[in-house]
């Protein structure tokens, strides 16, 4: 997609494997891909009818299914890119899920089980707004929280812990591409200055109240933990099969444009195309055709 006299590359967004990730190395903000907000609105709407034209096609094929997940600190924007993105999809083939705090009955389970169940089914997109990717990220800030998951403190403080985790979400991601689920990732990478603009915008604006709680300011305090994890999480889990993005994304507008360009391309890589009408459909449909004709 050309914007504003330039491309975007979004192999240059695209975390490799076997590279070790540094997020301070990696912008939160890059040259704008628009010139002014009317140029915008006419990319991210030509955007999202090019992302429009590709589902309907994915969903007649019936071949693949596409999972994208996003992940990001507080305020990044997720919630935003996601409706914006995919606001020309048909409801019918695609689903998001929004996962929170896991229930009592997802606690009893394997840190994957809640998420799995809500895998796209061929022909379908999913959306994921944070995902069993939190298991590696919020859990592993707060360990505590491993308590609940009834694992016990010597084995969670076991050497290893996380890496197997991550091993684990590797191998699920390797076994979904295998069986026709392609999974596409993106860290909404943001600076801490933006999300305490973004927090006092929240503040001050009585229509962004309700957006603003007391655990915002908590988990703040642990800014550097999470890059850590951030960075550990998306080295060990970036592959070819299931690739990381991440995406700048102080500048909102920005974003929206990357994360359509990757899913456009991602749409366009499988190659989608309506079911061949073979001569047996032919026939059938020829059958139809005469019993229409007979009609009075």
């Amino acid at each position: 997609m050309s914007t504003h006299g330039q491309s975007i590359r979004t192999e240059d967004f695209r975390a490799q494997p076997g590279v070790k990730v540094v997020l301070k190395k990696w912008p939160t903000r890059v040259k704008p891909l628009y010139g002014s907000r009317k140029e915008y609105e006419s990319l991210i709407e030509g955007q999202v009818g090019a992302l429009s034209t590709l589902q309907n096609v994915h969903y007649a094929s019936g071949r693949h299914a596409l999972l994208f997940i996003f992940q990001a600190m507080d305020a990044a924007g997720k919630d935003g890119t996601i409706r914006h993105v995919m606001s020309g999809i048909n409801p019918q083939g695609c689903q998001v899920f929004s996962f929170k705090q896991p229930s009592a009955e997802e606690l009893q389970h394997d840190f994957l089980w809640r998420t799995t169940r809500c895998l796209p089914q061929r022909g379908q997109i999913g959306v994921f707004n944070r995902s069993y990717y939190e298991e590696v990220l919020v859990v592993r800030v707060h360990p505590e929280l491993l308590r609940a998951q009834g694992i016990a403190e010597e084995e969670s403080s076991k050497k290893g812990f996380w890496k197997a985790r991550c091993k684990s979400i590797v191998q699920l991601e390797s076994h979904l591409h295998r069986n026709g689920t392609n999974v596409v990732k993106f860290f909404l990478h943001l600076s801490r200055e933006e999300q305490k603009r973004r927090f006092l915008e929240r503040i001050d604006d009585p229509d962004k109240n309700w957006k603003f709680s007391e655990a915002d300011v908590r988990e703040r305090r642990y800014w550097k933990d999470y890059v850590t994890a951030y960075e550990d999480c998306i080295q060990k889990t970036t592959t070819d099969a299931a690739p990381w993005y991440i995406v700048p994304a102080d500048d909102k507008e920005n974003a929206r444009l990357i994360v359509s360009q990757v899913v456009v391309e991602t749409l366009r890589g499988l190659k989608p195309a309506y079911p061949a009408t073979g001569p047996g459909r032919k026939r059938e449909l020829d059958s139809f055709r005469r019993l229409l004709d007979r009609e009075a």
